[in-house]
């Protein structure tokens, strides 16, 4: 799993960190459970290269297009919509 969060990772791996961890969110104990029972693996990505962020987040245009180009999503225009939207 691709994470953009570098203390997720170091937490899933140090398990010593436990005991000064537990105010964390269910989640990320969920994680360091799966990646010490081998099941996931965690890599950081750098913020440039989350393309999700395409679907989750207010993004300039150009920012926007680049990421749509990686997923390769036709323009704008093929949805009957007009590529100069909100710009």
């Amino acid at each position: 799993m691709y994470v953009g969060n570098k203390s997720v990772i170091s937490l899933s791996k140090n398990l010593v960190s436990h005991g000064k961890s537990k105010h964390i969110k269910t989640k990320y104990h969920f994680l360091r459970d799966q990646v010490s029972k081998g099941r996931l693996e965690l890599v950081y990505c750098s913020t440039n290269d989350q393309v999700v962020d395409v679907f989750t987040k207010h993004l300039k245009y150009e920012r926007f297009k680049k990421l749509r180009t990686l997923l390769n999503i036709e323009s704008a225009e093929c949805f009957g919509l007009r590529e100069n939207v909100g710009v």
